[in-house]
């Protein structure tokens, strides 16, 4: 069994039913990107990234996110040293290859903020100095619906940094009755047998760099992203790095697929997750995901 086998398998039984939304936070990671789940508490978005965290074989930090947690909560601080006469950088939860960020939308904008750099330079600068995070790095944050008291709106610019969403949605009647005669999935966390090391990790990420794109996939997800930005369903349209977000995402697919090139059908796949964050439409109340799937349904690849 190597090790994607070895993964599926664990994080199946851990998470049961979910085998689309397991398959997808891996192909998340394999794009080398962050995962954003979101849904209801209750449906194991966190005993999920715990899950990925142990299977990944990751130095990791969860985060409880709260509204009154500053920014040196999550970057760390600069302590003054009377004995060395001199301020020591004391790093915080950021400084970990695996950062479960747990209900990152009851977080203040400006906490929420503290994490765009990271993200997307895999850097921070704290007090006139960068200081690079580890690699790989990469955040799983959970959030729950808007609606919810107690929740900030993640701004545009921060969803951007999330190369999907995912939601887990209530689980499957026979799953659920299982948990109810055999409790709680999460405490077999601690029996996870580590499927991958960092190295390894990385290994399977530059693999996925290698994946061929064919010139009538580059032209359908063209004609995909495009169709947001000229049909007057949504406020704004995709922008290019989200197409080239929805191009890693399915190369991802395809590799755990065990293919070295790319199919439409890896890009319908992943689609809704990479751009569905990414969307709103004019319409107030209108489902993204609902417009999103229509496109999938009248844009074929030609």
């Amino acid at each position: 069994m190597n090790g994607l086998e070895q993964l599926f398998k664990q994080l199946n039984s851990l998470l049961l039913g979910k085998a689309d939304a397991v398959k997808l936070a891996v192909a998340c990671i394999l794009a080398r990107g962050h995962l954003l789940l979101e849904d209801i508490p209750g449906v194991g978005k966190t005993t999920l990234a715990h899950g990925l965290a142990a299977c990944l074989g990751l130095d990791y930090r969860r985060v409880q996110f709260t509204n009154d947690m500053l920014p040196a909560d999550l970057l760390g601080v600069s302590i003054f040293r009377p004995n060395e006469g001199k301020f020591v950088f004391q790093p915080g939860p950021v400084f970990h290859r695996f950062l479960l960020a747990d209900e990152i939308n009851r977080a203040s904008p400006k906490v929420q903020s503290a994490l765009l750099e990271a993200m997307e330079e895999q850097q921070v600068s704290i007090d006139g100095k960068t200081y690079g995070l580890p690699q790989p790095f990469m955040v799983i944050a959970t959030q729950n619906p808007a609606e919810q008291i107690g929740t900030f709106p993640l701004p545009e610019s921060q969803l951007d940094r999330f190369l999907m969403r995912v939601s887990i949605g209530y689980p499957v009647e026979k799953a659920e009755k299982y948990l109810y005669q055999h409790g709680s999935r999460r405490n077999i966390i601690k029996n996870i047998q580590a499927s991958f090391n960092a190295d390894s990790l990385m290994s399977l990420q530059q693999k996925v760099a290698t994946i061929s794109l064919s010139d009538a996939v580059a032209d359908y997800i063209y004609r995909l992203v495009n169709a947001t930005r000229v049909e007057g369903v949504f406020t704004q349209g995709l922008s290019p790095r989200a197409g080239l977000a929805l191009v890693q995402a399915a190369k991802a697919w395809a590799v755990i697929e065990g293919r070295n090139v790319v199919l439409p059908e890896d890009v319908k796949a992943v689609f809704v997750a990479v751009t569905s964050h990414r969307l709103k439409t004019l319409q107030q109340g209108n489902n993204s995901i609902n417009a999103l799937q229509d496109l999938l349904h009248r844009i074929v690849v030609a």
